[in-house]
C-alpha cells in the first residue's frame, strides 16, 4: 500500500501540470461541444416537428419530406456508431478522401458537436411534443408562424424540461472525450496513457486519473442542479400590478350595499 501511494505521489510531482492541462482540454472541449451540439439538437428539433399540411405547395412538402429524412439519417447514424469510431473516421477519412487537413482541436470540436447534436435532437423534439399542443394552437390563432411559435411560446418551455438531458450530455462528454485520445487530442486520458508510458506506473496514473474525471463530472452536476433550481424560481408568487383598474381576485373584495326601506318598495 505505502508503495502503490508513493507511486501516486510521484506522477503527481512529476506531471501534475499535465494533469491539469488535460484536464482543462478535457473540460474546453466539453463545454464547446455541448454547446454548439445544444445549438445543433434545437436546430435539427425543430425542423423534425414542423407540420405538413395537405394544404402546402407540393415543393415545400418534398423539401420538407427530404429534409426530414436527411436529419433522421444524421441522427441515427451518429447515435448508432461509437464516438470512437467516428473520430477515426471525419480525422482521418476526410484526409485521405476529401483531401480535408484539419487540426486536432477544430476536429475534437467537430466531433464532439456534431454527436452530441445527434442526442440532443431527439431530446429537443421530444420536449417540443411534450408541451400542451393547445399552447401551439394558440399561438397559431393569433397569426404567429412556426418559427415564432417555437422561439417564444415552445422552445422556452421545453427548455426547461430538457435541462437535466443538457447536464448530462455535458458529463457523457466529459468522459467520452478520452476517446479522442485516438487522433492524439492531447485530453485527461491521453496524459494518463503518456505519464503510465513513462514512468510504468499504470494503476497509479489511473487513479489520478479518474480522481480529476470524478471532480469534473460532480462539479459538473452540482452546478446544473444549481441551474435548475433557479429556473424554477420561487415556491410562492405575490401577485404585482401597477394598474388599479387591474383587480383581481384576492385585491378588491366588494362590499353590498345596506338596503333601506325604499328598496322594497
Amino acid at each position: 500500500m505505502a508503495e502503490f501511494i508513493d507511486g501516486i505521489i510521484k506522477c503527481w510531482q512529476q506531471y501534475g501540470p499535465s494533469y491539469l492541462e488535460g484536464a482543462r482540454n478535457t473540460l474546453i472541449i466539453s463545454l464547446v461541444g455541448t454547446i454548439i451540439g445544444c445549438v445543433i439538437g434545437f436546430a435539427v428539433g425543430v425542423v423534425q416537428t414542423i407540420p405538413s399540411d395537405k394544404g402546402d405547395p407540393v415543393w415545400k412538402r418534398i423539401l420538407l419530406g427530404i429534409t426530414k429524412v436527411i436529419l433522421k439519417g444524421y441522427v441515427e447514424l451518429f447515435r448508432g456508431t461509437p464516438m470512437i469510431v467516428q473520430s477515426v473516421f471525419i480525422y482521418y477519412g476526410a484526409r485521405m478522401v476529401f483531401n480535408i487537413h484539419m487540426d486536432i482541436w477544430s476536429a475534437a470540436f467537430f466531433i464532439v458537436s456534431i454527436n452530441t447534436g445527434a442526442y440532443m435532437a431527439e431530446t429537443v423534439r421530444g420536449g417540443i411534443l411534450s408541451i400542451d399542443p393547445g399552447q401551439t394552437e394558440g399561438a397559431k390563432s393569433i397569426g404567429m408562424t412556426h418559427l415564432q411559435t417555437m422561439l417564444y411560446v415552445i422552445l422556452p418551455q421545453a427548455f426547461r424540461n430538457i435541462i437535466p438531458q443538457i447536464g448530462n450530455n455535458l458529463i457523457i462528454n466529459i468522459k467520452d472525450t478520452s476517446v479522442l485520445s485516438v487522433i492524439s487530442v492531447t485530453d485527461l486520458f491521453f496524459t494518463h496513457k503518456s505519464v503510465a508510458g513513462a514512468l510504468y506506473l499504470y494503476f497509479e496514473s489511473a487513479t489520478i486519473t479518474m480522481a480529476i474525471y470524478l471532480t469534473l463530472t460532480v462539479t459538473a452536476s452540482a452546478l446544473l442542479r444549481l441551474l435548475e433550481s433557479k429556473l424554477d424560481g420561487d415556491d410562492n408568487y405575490d401577485l404585482a400590478t401597477t394598474d388599479t383598474l387591474a383587480h383581481t381576485s384576492g385585491m378588491y373584495t366588494y362590499h353590498p350595499k345596506e338596503k333601506t326601506l325604499e328598496d322594497f318598495k
